[in-house]
C-alpha cells in the first residue's frame, strides 16, 4: 500500500494553529446561543463540528498538494461535510404536536461546519463575514422572534423550540 509522505510534527506552525484554533473558538462562540437556550447542540457540539471541519479541510488540502493525482477532487469535502451535517440535523429535527422543532439549530450546525471549512482553507474574509452575520441572525433575530411571539400570545416555551 502506498501512503503519502508523513508530515513532521514540526509542521504544526503558527498558520496551522491559527486555522484550527480559530475554528474551535468560533465554533464555541457560535454554540453559545444554543447552549444558553438549553438546546441539545450547544457549545461542545458546535465547537467540535467547526474544529472537525477545519481539520478535514487542512488535511484534504495537504493531501491534495502532496499527492500526484491530477484527477483527485478535493472539493468533495463539501459534499461529505454536507452529508454528515445532514445526518446530525435530521437527528435533531423533530415534529411534535404539529410543530417542527430544532430546525434553527440544525441550520446553525451547517453554518458552523462551513465556517470551519473556511477556517481550514484560510479563507479569512469568508470567516470574518459569515461568523458575525450568523451570530447576529441567531441572537438578534431570535430576540425579535420572541418579542413577536409575545405579541401573538405564544409562550416563551413555544418560542424556545426553534
Amino acid at each position: 500500500m502506498e501512503l503519502n509522505a508523513a508530515v513532521p510534527l514540526a509542521g504544526a506552525d503558527a498558520d496551522l494553529v491559527l486555522r484550527l484554533g480559530l475554528a474551535a473558538v468560533l465554533g464555541l462562540l457560535l454554540g453559545l446561543d444554543r447552549e444558553l437556550r438549553g438546546h441539545a447542540a450547544g457549545l461542545r457540539t458546535h465547537g467540535l463540528i467547526c474544529l472537525a471541519a477545519a481539520t478535514i479541510t487542512v488535511s484534504v488540502i495537504g493531501l491534495y498538494g502532496a499527492m500526484d493525482m491530477p484527477n483527485a477532487d478535493p472539493l468533495r469535502l463539501y459534499e461529505a461535510a454536507g452529508a454528515f451535517i445532514g445526518i446530525i440535523g435530521a437527528g435533531l429535527i423533530v415534529f411534535n404536536k404539529g410543530e417542527v422543532q430544532n430546525i434553527t439549530t440544525a441550520a446553525h450546525l451547517f453554518l458552523t461546519a462551513v465556517i470551519g471549512i473556511a477556517c481550514g482553507a484560510a479563507q479569512w474574509p469568508l470567516v470574518a463575514i459569515a461568523t458575525p452575520v450568523g451570530l447576529l441572525m441567531l441572537s438578534v433575530l431570535g430576540l425579535l422572534e420572541r418579542k413577536a411571539d409575545k405579541l401573538r400570545g405564544k409562550s416563551a416555551d413555544d418560542a424556545r423550540k426553534t
